[in-house]
């Protein structure tokens, strides 16, 4: 009874200081200058991704429409946490609101729930176009894509209220210090004056579910298609279909592992100046290779971007 006495006596913080990636002034602007052109590069290429799928009726494919629908995402995921990755490169440690950092948090959660969903759902998208070519117009119908969409972006807003809902529902003393570019769970947690098993543990089991289950679903699709790909008669066939199936890989393969290793790891050999690096990967670098990996190298979209510079 005293210490839960004391524990309410203690001033809460209203703010969080945000370190931001790098506290060294020398690489701070070079840094800066970086990341601001990463960003904007990622928002006209997935800008120019959603124009061509929205304007070009050949692109109203069940690919494309998944491809659309991860451009949306990446443009809202790095406008959530790359603004304050930037803001705290240019002027040093920044201030924070608590209820802004767990917007940020909320956010963040959600859409990184929901790119997993939609990468599984791509992936599952490519398994039944190569192992079932004639059941495609049914099992990837618009309505069967229509729910997959729906479904991973609802299923990514449940698990953010949940997993937000706990982290803000934790006492924060002091300090308030965050060894981090934007807000999230790992430097919140340890942060937090009161017990945080419970709440560390519907983040394990959230984390393992969301990441590992999506993960599961991408490998057996693409596992299914590789020997689909071996049984082809074609090597001309056999090396295109690897060269896409790498390439997809590729960028599936560094955010989960960046986002399995920070997220599914036990708190034993939690590293804050790791997570900054690993945050990087799958907060900046994936949103700007997807459009390229997905779609800018695709033929069909290769033809309607030129159709849309010719009639521009």
């Amino acid at each position: 009874m005293e210490r839960s006495l004391a524990v309410d006596n203690v001033t809460r913080v209203q703010e969080f200081v945000l370190l931001g990636l790098s506290t060294r002034p020398e690489v701070r602007d070079v840094l800066f200058a970086i990341f601001l052109t990463l960003y904007l590069l990622t928002l006209l290429e997935n800008s120019l991704t959603v124009l061509l799928v929205c304007r070009h009726s050949e692109l109203h494919k069940p690919m494309y429409f998944f491809l659309g629908n991860l451009s949306c995402l990446e443009m809202c995921y790095v406008s959530v946490t790359t603004p304050s990755l930037l803001a705290g490169l240019r002027t040093g440690p920044c201030r924070v609101p608590f209820t802004a950092c767990m917007t940020q948090l909320f956010l963040f959660i959600s859409l990184i729930c929901t790119e997993c969903s939609l990468l599984a759902s791509m992936a599952y998208d490519r398994y039944v176009a190569v192992c079932r070519p004639l059941h495609y117009p049914l099992l990837m119908r618009p309505q069967v894509c229509l729910g997959l969409a729906v479904a991973s972006w609802l299923g990514g807003l449940l698990v953010s209220v949940i997993k937000t809902a706990c982290i803000a529902s934790l006492s924060y003393c002091g300090p308030n210090v965050l060894n981090h570019f934007f807000c999230d769970v790992s430097p919140l947690l340890s942060l937090s004056c009161t017990h945080v098993a419970l709440t560390e543990l519907v983040d394990f089991i959230s984390a393992i579910v969301i990441l590992c289950g999506t993960l599961l679903v991408a490998l057996a699709s693409y596992s299914a298609i590789g020997v689909s790909v071996l049984r082809m008669p074609s090597a001309a066939a056999r090396r295109k279909a690897f060269s896409t199936c790498a390439s997809h890989l590729v960028v599936v393969g560094i955010f989960y592992s960046a986002a399995l290793f920070i997220y599914c790891r036990p708190s034993c050999i939690r590293s804050m100046d790791l997570n900054k690096v690993l945050s990087v990967i799958y907060t900046v670098a994936t949103p700007v290779c997807n459009p390229v990996i997905y779609c800018l190298r695709n033929r069909e979209v290769h033809v309607a971007l030129r159709r849309t510079l010719h009639w521009s």
